[in-house]
């Protein structure tokens, strides 16, 4: 995302209001951008071949599909809800913590250019705190929680390998709470947060909670950073 000088005016004006409100509220009102709610069906799988699949959930789904797009090797993330209890569940449902889904990016990526281990590196490094429970930063409930969602036994245990060293290294200075289970059945978001991130880039949210996510995977990974980040 490039800004014009104005435009970095106008950013670090929002920022300097922004953070006299409170964020919750922000978050709030941004995901009320619309009252048209399209039922959702189950993503397809991707195709054989030259597409893998990795599914996370770190929080807020705006800023998890924001740093993934920002990969080289990723063809497509896409925000939705997984390990939810009901069929095509709307945005409104999931945010009750009811339905038990969580916030979740679907990842499609080519395993010839990036390994799901990168992934689960900037996953657990980048994308969120794996050490907070049931939310993430201003967020709260189980739809806001971490979780590895595996699709085979191989993902399995290269998350669970990860996490383990992670463990022993001391990474973090608090526990890891992230939960690692089977993927079941993602459903894509509405349209509307759909490459949110990339769409509202002075969102005050996104300027406060998320676009630093990308400054730090830029800074951090460069050899795998893209920009413009994919479609």
């Amino acid at each position: 995302m490039h800004a014009t000088s104005g435009r970095l005016v106008a950013a670090l004006v929002v920022v300097s209001f922004a953070a006299s409100l409170p964020i919750a509220p922000l978050h709030a009102q941004a995901r009320e951008q619309t009252t048209a709610m399209t039922p959702r069906t189950a993503d397809p799988p991707a195709r054989a071949g030259s597409e893998q699949v990795a599914v996370f959930a770190g929080g807020c789904f705006w800023g998890v599909e924001g740093v993934f797009e920002h990969l080289k090797g990723v063809k497509s993330a896409t925000s939705g809800y997984a390990g939810g209890s009901v069929a095509s569940p709307s945005y409104e449902e999931v945010s009750s913590g009811e339905t038990r889904h969580a916030e979740s990016v679907r990842v499609v990526y080519d395993p010839a250019v990036i390994s799901y281990d990168q992934l689960l590196e900037v996953f657990f490094k980048v994308a969120h705190d794996p050490t907070q429970l049931d939310r993430q930063g201003p967020d709260t409930g189980t739809q806001y929680r971490s979780v590895v969602f595996y699709g085979d036994q191989s993902q399995r245990e290269s998350a669970e390998a990860y996490v383990a060293k992670l463990r022993a290294a001391k990474a973090f200075s608090r526990p890891i709470v992230t939960e690692i289970t089977p993927l079941g059945t993602f459903y894509p978001a509405e349209s509307y947060h759909q490459h949110y991130m990339e769409r509202h880039p002075y969102q005050p949210y996104i300027l406060i909670n998320d676009a630093p996510k990308v400054a730090h995977l830029r800074k951090a990974f460069p050899a795998l950073y893209r920009d413009p980040p994919t479609d």
